[in-house]
């Protein structure tokens, strides 16, 4: 299974570390073999001494080694801490910061050519979903347009819009429904994303063609997810 916490625009340098620090102690003495991803904010990166399965991952970055793009990082930035994990293609990046397919494929490209473990999220809005599943599936295989999805390093997280951040989520029947169906396409690790939280993080591990959560809001409290982690060890 993978786990991983996307903070988004929460915490700081200092309670990164806090935060880091408690998970890691609580993998270790738990003996969880899963994958534990964490995405901080870009201004809390750092070097962090942590077990081997979990590691520490950028939430954005341009498609460059280092250059003149006023607001952002690139790879210069993030090798000074050794990191070789993102996320890409996140629906707050598209729909709120108007990301094009265009633009996130590029950005795909450059870190697969760098051997960058890639976190690719794709997810349909609430009116494609009320179309139905056929709707959905053209939608989010749209999002895979100028993506190799037979790369080695890549992860892909169904987080349907609708679900993200609005404490909705997709009943287990359609998370099941689409799955399947992106699994017929994409070969990589699927995770699900989209108010999770440790309440409803079993039944969604359960799900056949679920290998795993993305979670946002519910992974900002370390003792909420360092829960999550140990209900994926007893899957």
């Amino acid at each position: 299974m993978i786990i991983a916490a996307n903070f988004k625009t929460n915490h700081t340098r200092k309670s990164t570390k806090a935060y880091l620090g408690k998970l890691n102690s609580f993998v270790a003495e738990l003996k969880s073999d899963d994958t534990v991803l964490v995405f901080p904010p870009s201004s809390a990166l750092d070097n962090f001494d942590l077990t081997d399965n979990i590691s520490v991952g950028v939430q954005n970055a341009y498609p460059t080694e280092k250059g003149s793009f006023t607001g952002e990082i690139g790879l210069e930035q993030i090798e000074e801490f050794g990191l070789t994990t993102i996320l890409i293609g996140h629906s707050e990046r598209r729909h709120v910061l108007g990301e094009s397919q265009d633009e996130v494929a590029k950005k795909y490209d450059f870190y697969k050519s760098c051997g960058f473990q890639i976190v690719y999220c794709i997810g349909e809005p609430k009116e494609v979903r009320e179309e139905g599943i056929e709707s959905v599936i053209a939608y989010n295989f749209s999002q895979l347009e100028g993506i190799d999805i037979s790369y080695e390093n890549l992860i892909v997280a169904y987080e349907p819009v609708w679900a993200i951040g609005t404490g909705l989520t997709a009943s287990n029947e359609q998370i099941e429904e689409t799955l399947a169906l992106l699994n017929e396409k994409i070969k990589a690790p699927l995770l699900y994303g989209g108010s999770v939280k440790v309440a409803n993080t079993k039944e969604i591990l359960d799900i056949p063609n679920c290998e795993g959560i993305l979670v946002g809001t519910a992974s900002w409290d370390v003792d909420a997810f360092c829960e999550m982690v140990e209900i994926s060890k007893k899957q």
